[in-house]
């Protein structure tokens, strides 16, 4: 794998190697010029896609700027005239894409680093790849891609769009919506194979059209041609079902014993959890329902399980809207820290951190009658603990786009 950061000089030599051969220019516009520049593009109905003719300043003024030691970019070179770009995708076709849509893309920026679009020519011809797949949202993106590979010379790999995921009410899939990483459907207790046969199905389909399959008989059938260009979509429930069918059909009693023991049912798990039940323990049987919820999946809260809050729904919502929007910017997984956030948070909404911290341990544990809601979020992890709370949003009515706006302002205001 590459790091960008130990690449520096490599992609600022062919930047160079372009601005050079007059493929590429330095741009010293300021944002306040950037953003003039297009008003004025769009008061002229024309496409707000900045051309070299639009940025480049006189020699005079250039070396004003540069002798000042004002900021600059490196921007390419792109074509000025009315026209379309040819570009051969595996699954499209040729998709021909105006000219007049595409700008004077920045290749370096004004720290030194490369923007994709450089960083992504560069290294995939020094990599040799042949065939770049990837979501269709970078169609827009090939004129510049193809004109780079022509600029250096090279040969261009072929591109191959991918329809993305998709909610089931057609929306792109997205963290917001649907948890997005991989070690939540670990933690929910999808099998592997079976998350890997889903995944498989999503925009492809197996010549006999059958929907369980092992991963070595769809590496045999499989064909990219087959895949379908239709937005797949995403289904939770349809994923449970085709795990479900893993879990019957290919693990005998001893395999999933074994399965549920490596999943959560071991001493190193238990280990985690006793510090926190044990001082609330009588008996062993007592253990269970304190601890159900750290092995459970989605939990099956109702409003009326925040009934007995002394908050207002809508001050609920925001409370629990703004933990999630802390929690998601947060790297590290420690419980001090989580304990900083949310007494910060409650502090700078001048809420009593009992009663802030009340609906997240509904949330998080289904009731308020557990133990410290900063350690089951520390126990749960951070996929999980996401998820609960945007789960919690959703049984209170979820956030309207116009309340959404709303709590993000008000959120970038604490």
């Amino acid at each position: 794998p590459y790091r960008q950061s130990e690449r520096m000089d490599l992609y600022a030599e062919h930047a160079q190697r372009l601005v050079d051969e007059g493929k590429a220019f330095v741009c010293y516009r300021t944002p306040q010029e950037l953003e003039q520049l297009r008003a004025a593009r769009r008061e002229a109905g024309t496409s707000t896609a900045l051309k070299p003719s639009d940025l480049m300043l006189d020699d005079a003024e250039a070396a004003r700027r540069r002798d000042a030691g004002d900021p600059h970019v490196i921007r390419m070179i792109v074509p000025e005239q009315e026209g379309a770009c040819a570009v051969d995708d595996m699954l499209r076709g040729t998709i021909e894409l105006d000219w007049g849509m595409v700008d004077a893309q920045i290749l370096l920026k004004s720290d030194g680093m490369p923007t994709y679009h450089l960083a992504n020519v560069v290294d995939d011809h020094l990599m040799g790849i042949t065939h770049v797949l990837r979501g269709e949202e970078w169609i827009n993106s090939a004129p510049k891609h193809q004109l780079l590979y022509e600029y250096f010379g090279w040969d261009m790999p072929q591109l191959c769009h991918l329809p993305l995921l998709r909610n089931p009410d057609k929306s792109k899939l997205s963290k917001r919506k649907n948890p997005t990483s991989i070690l939540y459907y670990e933690r929910m207790g999808y099998l592997p194979e079976a998350l890997l046969n889903y995944l498989g199905r999503m925009g492809w389909s197996m010549p006999d059209e059958r929907e369980k399959f092992a991963l070595h008989e769809m590496i045999a059938a499989f064909d990219i041609e087959r895949v379908s260009l239709g937005g797949p979509i995403f289904d939770l429930e349809k994923l449970s079902w085709l795990n479900g069918l893993w879990i019957r059909e290919d693990l005998s009693e001893e395999q999933l014993a074994e399965r549920l023991v490596n999943w959560a049912f071991n001493a190193d798990n238990l280990r985690r959890v006793l510090p926190h039940a044990q001082k609330r323990m009588e008996t062993l049987s007592d253990f269970a329902p304190l601890a159900a919820f750290l092995a459970s999946g989605t939990l099956p809260l109702t409003e009326a399980d925040f009934a007995d809050l002394k908050s207002e729904r809508e001050d609920l919502v925001k409370w629990l809207q703004f933990a999630l929007w802390r929690l998601e910017a947060r790297s590290d997984w420690q419980r001090d820290g989580l304990w900083n956030d949310m007494k910060g948070l409650a502090d700078a909404l001048e809420v009593k951190i009992k009663d802030f911290l009340a609906p997240l341990f509904i949330a998080i544990a289904g009731t308020s009658a557990s133990f410290s809601v900063v350690d089951s979020m520390e126990l749960l992890g951070p996929d999980m603990s996401r998820a609960r709370l945007r789960h919690a949003i959703e049984v209170l009515g979820g956030v309207s786009k116009k309340a959404l706006k709303r709590l993000e302002k008000d959120y970038q205001a604490l």
